[in-house]
């Protein structure tokens, strides 16, 4: 792929102090956030966090009550006619014309645009040749998705909002969006993702921003987040009434220690490599032999779930 590279160390989107109403409903309370080029950012949040109306509000189809967005300098609400050839948006659930093909359509958009990708080539990256003739209403629901964001893709933006990209994807499927995402962000375009897969957020995203009540509740890298606060636990099985006094200390209390049942042992704390040699190194002392060690490292999904008490959903 062949995208624009940005050669500015401005931010491609930025969002300062960002509020929507609908009525007495504070939909978008006070969003910080930015993003650069080259880039990747995953927004989070349950139902009726806010994601979906602050991607609207960047990609210009409805305004903010207060604050400022700016995107690729640009206001997406008055300057809307010079920002849209310039971004590519793909929205849940395809946005197609019924009757329309779906070579023509893809081709269509691209004759809109100054200097498009290939669209048959893109049709075959995505798995669509053999569907090239079929219209719109006749396609799968992942079929669908994958001519959304083809259409979103084709005329090589510089910024792409891409509205759970993957949802009705086969795994196979998936991970060609995947692939073509990466090279998204390797061609220098900045992208905007909302999902529901923890997976997809963690393979991809430079940055998770989660939404919780129209608010920011946790932004950072996903490592970042997964690391934030988190415990992880250590499980090893030995003999069973082991005096863990002794290993207690030796942790100076920064890790808790406990027999879950018979032989079962627990250590819930920060992980460490050094914290592993502790455990080995005082069963060796204690002459008892482990039979067995696990580590159980929490997921981005954990400290979501800590953050809204709630499940992931689609929109």
């Amino acid at each position: 792929m062949n995208a624009y590279r940005a050669h500015t160390d401005q931010p491609c989107l930025q969002l300062k102090g960002v509020v929507k109403r609908f009525g007495n409903t504070t939909a978008v309370g006070g969003v910080d956030l930015q993003l650069a080029p080259a880039r990747i950012l995953a927004l989070l949040g349950p139902n009726g966090a806010g994601k979906t109306t602050t991607i609207e509000m960047c990609e210009g189809f409805t305004a903010p009550d207060e604050g400022e967005i700016s995107v690729l300098g640009l206001n997406p609400s008055t300057d809307a006619d010079a920002l849209r050839p310039r971004i590519g948006v793909m929205l849940q659930g395809g946005g197609g014309y019924p009757g329309a093909r779906t070579g023509e359509m893809l081709r269509v958009v691209a004759a809109c645009a100054l200097d498009p990708l290939d669209p048959e080539w893109l049709l075959q990256t995505l798995g669509l040749a053999d569907a090239s003739r079929t219209p719109f209403k006749r396609l799968s629901g992942g079929q669908q998705q994958r001519l959304s964001l083809a259409c979103a893709l084709v005329g090589r933006p510089e910024l792409v909002f891409l509205d759970e990209p993957t949802a009705g994807l086969d795994p196979q499927a998936r991970h060609v969006v995947w692939e073509l995402i990466d090279s998204l962000r390797r061609d220098g375009v900045a992208v905007v993702l909302t999902t529901h897969l923890m997976d997809e957020a963690e393979a991809l995203a430079d940055e998770v921003v989660i939404l919780d009540h129209g608010r920011i509740v946790a932004a950072g890298s996903p490592g970042e987040l997964v690391r934030r606060g988190a415990e992880q636990q250590v499980r090893f099985t030995a003999l069973p009434g082991l005096d863990l006094s002794t290993l207690q200390a030796t942790l100076a209390g920064t890790h808790r220690v406990d027999e879950t049942s018979p032989g079962s042992y627990l250590i819930e704390g920060h992980l460490s490599p050094q914290l592993l040699t502790t455990i080995s190194t005082w069963c060796a002392g204690m002459n008892v032999l482990m039979t067995e060690l696990q580590v159980e490292q929490r997921s981005l999904e954990d400290y979501f779930l800590d953050l809204t008490g709630r499940e992931m959903s689609y929109r």
